[in-house]
């Protein structure tokens, strides 16, 4: 897993403030349990309802189709994948994975052959958070 980095500096053109960068990076995180439960619920029939943790609900709790929630979290692997596929055409894929699977520059350049520098990579890195921050 990656390290937090120090804040980036407000002169970047793809500033965003170091919490709501955390938030989002959390987010992306997120990926694999989503796919996970997508796949999972796409086998189920579709009458079949899910229990889900909710902050929209005093208990916490509510009951919802499963259809909503597949569009839920399409919804969600939609928007990173999209922000990755914005960020820049080579380098979508290494972003992507960076960004789900917490694999850092010195992974995505040694083991997948990554072929960019360190300071190209992190201007495209922020520039995907800063995107996500915008579909978000």
């Amino acid at each position: 897993m990656e390290r937090v980095r120090n804040e980036m500096s407000a002169k970047n053109k793809y500033w965003i403030s170091k919490h709501r960068y955390l938030e989002l990076k959390h987010f992306c995180l997120q990926y694999p349990e989503w796919k996970k439960a997508y796949n999972y619920i796409e086998k189920l029939p579709a009458s079949t309802s899910v229990v889900k943790i909710s902050d929209r609900d005093q208990d916490g709790y509510f009951i919802e189709t499963t259809a909503m929630r597949r569009i839920e979290l399409s919804r969600r692997m939609e928007m990173i994948e999209e922000a990755a596929k914005e960020t820049d055409d080579y380098l979508a894929p290494f972003i992507f994975k960076a960004v789900t699977q917490g694999v850092s520059y010195t992974q995505l350049h040694m083991q997948d052959a990554m072929a960019c520098s360190k300071d190209m990579y992190y201007d495209r890195y922020h520039k995907f958070f800063w995107l996500l921050n915008q579909a978000r």
